[in-house]
């Protein structure tokens, strides 16, 4: 199970009117940064959305995606983001960060 959280983007979506991420996912994410951590905790979809939930409130998240199976939170953000952020809304969701994985 996954959970995946997208925040709005203030351009509009990055997805073509067939549906798909083309041109435009590049363009949002150009310049970002993608960081995977390691969660403890985690078991069920419920986890995942909770664990999405607080990270997605994080300034500057454009979009996370938790796997409870193998206990990681994918994070996609404008600019690179304090541990010490991630391990407190990690932290508020009733869950433990061990790290970037």
């Amino acid at each position: 199970m996954t959970t995946e959280t997208d925040t709005p983007q203030a351009t509009g979506s990055c997805c073509s009117s067939t549906g798909s991420c083309g041109e435009g996912a590049a363009d949002a994410q150009a310049g970002g940064v993608t960081t995977v951590y390691e969660v403890k905790g985690m078991t069920c979809g419920h986890c995942e959305g909770a664990v999405s939930e607080e990270i997605s409130g994080i300034a500057g998240v454009t979009s996370v995606k938790a796997e409870a199976a193998t206990g990681r939170v994918t994070v996609a953000s404008a600019a690179a983001l304090t541990d010490e952020a991630v391990r407190a809304a990690v932290d508020e969701a009733g869950y433990e960060l061990v790290g970037r994985a």
